[in-house]
């Protein structure tokens, strides 16, 4: 018997230490094929349907081949979640004495000097910003790893976090007077000396490409890289082999120079004054944009009235912060670190004005409090291609989403993945009997005014069925926010008590608590409740998806990727528009059934899935569950649950 058997067995190790640890055949054999790639330094491409127990499947290999490994999760939650209960739990039934890490970006660690200038400060816009202060300060001097996450009083997102902790553009590095008790250089170092390391895609590819946060120095010694939740690194490489400036950037220098000049240079009003003006000529090409959000390509962006002069305000006004910087950069390590930052900013919005970078898109997006300016490539398959080339190393790619139909051909396109095998394994679920896929008759075309409102009717009685118990998820905020008032006023009328729940009013961890311990609620989400959303039992039975998740058309980037594809004389919808929507979908459908004991009904109310020809290949793609378009069967089977 081979160890990947003796510890998969029945009566193994694994099946000792974890509580309702059931062998399964796909899982053994994932684990086979992954062990095999790591013992040949090979590229492996695993799709595992869920239930598969994929993460059992790639940590038992990792660590009975020994070596220096790298995993990269999705999310920094997926990231604890494995750290903390998955790996040790691994580690431990297999008892192999490796060492493991944890590391996130800087900005996820608590930094002494910033903590101590925002506390000497003590400027915040609210109360509740002196309260999490006082928290944070002695979350700091007890806490061992200084990982925010650690802190429960105080929300990952709270305003706080910006004050007290550090970016790559104002860490002082080694002239930082707290460089010895530094949270950041001693997560790096744990990591350096860890046999197991689990980052996650944001950090990787950060690091990677800007050289900043520790993985980039663990590359070179490390035997294999594991890939989870790898359908997003097309999307996530994307963000980093382009180029952005914000406007956030601007005022974040704008604020830590002023702070800085208030220390070294009080008797040097012109920096703070010429930080002040930074900071409102951002702040006004930001307004040019009246939209709360948007994504807009170059040529529409310079149809705008007043953005060209307010780009200008705003370069003007850091070049001449940059002059005052420079004249008093040697008064203080900050002064001379906020200077090159300057400079790099600088250097950025020349190089956003002048000429574009050959397969690649410029774009501007809008958001509440900030703006923008993006290079993107169209195509991160050959950069990447090359950091995988560069060393003989094995790379792991897994996820229970990237194929179509059991064809891997656009996830290879997509990251330049030409070598290595690809293998997929169905759900060891029993789809048949546990799930009931209802497609219902007589809906509108997707683009017309009433469609929402269709949705919401079909979604009443079987979420009165159901009594509850649903996620209504859409491709779109502003469906979301409409079905909502439309349920508000439907359950008024109808009588029902289920409490409505939606994305953007917690986060998306406290709403999820909150669903399952209510039990009954109808929970409404946007794209980040499509996936890594797990909610096992009776408290989710019923998933209704609005629309096939189609990337809008309009989308700058997309639209470039469009037209490149079809000016080379390919077929942009089949190639990339039509995968890229299975695979989505996929994900979203993938929220209903949980566990061997759960079972529940999957509503996709999109009409192109019986009207359009590539629909057949869409549905194809899901789980083998049973398919009704009678509405009175589905409400029976609903019931029944």
């Amino acid at each position: 018997m081979t160890d990947i058997a003796r510890a998969f067995a029945h009566d193994g190790p694994l099946a000792a230490v974890i509580p309702g640890f059931r062998a399964r055949t796909q899982q053994v054999e994932m684990a086979l094929a992954v062990q095999g790639a790591i013992a040949a330094c090979q590229t492996l491409i695993v799709e595992a349907g869920t239930g598969t127990g994929k993460t059992l499947a790639y940590l038992t290999p990792a660590l009975l081949n020994g070596g220096k490994v790298i995993i990269s999760t999705g999310t920094k939650h997926l990231q604890d979640q494995l750290f903390y209960r998955d790996l040790p739990a691994v580690r431990g039934a297999l008892k192999v004495p490796a060492l493991t890490a944890l590391l996130k970006g800087r900005a996820n660690y608590v930094c002494h000097y910033h903590l101590e200038r925002a506390h000497e400060e003590g400027r915040f816009l609210a109360r509740e910003d002196v309260a999490h202060l006082q928290q944070v300060v002695h979350f700091a001097r007890h806490s061992k790893t200084g990982d925010k996450a650690e802190l429960a009083g105080v929300a990952e997102d709270a305003d706080i976090w910006r004050y007290v902790t550090s970016t790559r553009d104002n860490c002082l590095g080694g002239d930082c007077p707290s460089h010895k008790q530094c949270f950041v250089l001693e997560a790096r170092k744990k990591a350096m000396e860890a046999d197991i390391i689990v980052v996650n895609h944001h950090l990787f590819f950060a690091d990677v490409w800007l050289r900043d946060e520790g993985v980039a120095e663990l590359l070179p010694a490390c035997n294999t890289v594991i890939f989870d939740e790898a359908h997003q690194l097309a999307e996530t490489a994307g963000l980093f082999f382009g180029t952005t400036i914000s406007t956030g950037q601007l005022t974040e220098l704008a604020r830590d120079a002023r702070l800085e000049a208030l220390v070294a240079c009080k008797d040097y009003p012109a920096l703070p004054d010429a930080a002040q003006l930074l900071d409102k000529t951002a702040r006004d090409l930001r307004l040019v944009f009246e939209e709360d959000s948007g994504r807009w390509p170059m040529d529409k962006i310079q149809e705008r009235k007043n953005y060209a002069d307010a780009l200008k305000q705003c370069h003007d006004a850091l070049s001449a912060l940059n002059a005052h910087l420079e004249n008093q950069a040697q008064r203080a390590p900050a002064i001379e670190n906020a200077w090159k930052r300057g400079l790099e900013l600088a250097a950025g919005l020349d190089s956003w004005q002048g000429p574009a970078a050959q397969e690649s898109v410029r774009w501007v997006e809008a958001f509440s409090h900030a703006l923008t300016l993006n290079t993107t490539p169209l195509s991160v398959a050959d950069i990447f291609a090359k950091q995988i080339e560069s060393s003989a190393r094995a790379w792991i790619f897994t996820s229970a989403t990237l194929s179509v139909k059991g064809d891997f051909t656009h996830y290879r396109n997509q990251l330049g993945l030409t070598a290595g095998d690809s293998v997929s394994w169905e759900s060891p679920f029993d789809y048949a009997s546990q799930a009931l896929f209802y497609l219902p008759q007589n809906m509108p075309e997707p683009n017309t005014a009433n469609y929402t409102a269709a949705v919401v009717d079909i979604a009443l009685p079987l979420l009165a069925a159901s009594a509850g118990r649903a996620f209504l998820l859409f491709t779109s905020l502003r469906a979301m926010k409409e079905a909502r008032a439309l349920l508000e006023q439907a359950f008024a009328q109808q009588n029902l008590h289920y409490p409505i729940l939606m994305q953007g009013e917690r986060s998306r961890t406290e709403l999820l608590a909150q669903f399952r311990a209510l039990g009954n609620a109808v929970l409404l989400g946007s794209q980040s409740f499509w996936e890594g959303v797990d909610v096992k039992g009776e408290a989710l039975s019923l998933v209704i998806i609005d629309k096939l998740p189609f990337m809008p058309p309009d989308d700058p980037v997309l639209a470039a990727r469009i037209r490149q594809i079809n000016e080379s004389g390919g077929n942009a919808f089949m190639q990339y528009q039509l995968p890229h929507a299975v695979i989505t979908l996929k994900q979203g459908a993938g929220r209903l059934i949980r566990d061997e004991t759960d079972r529940g009904v999957l509503v996709i109310c999109d009409p192109r899935l019986v009207s359009k020809p590539y629909g057949k290949r869409i549905w194809q793609s899901l789980p083998p569950m049973k398919r009704s378009r009678n509405a009175e069967e589905v409400i029976a089977f609903l019931k029944q649950i």
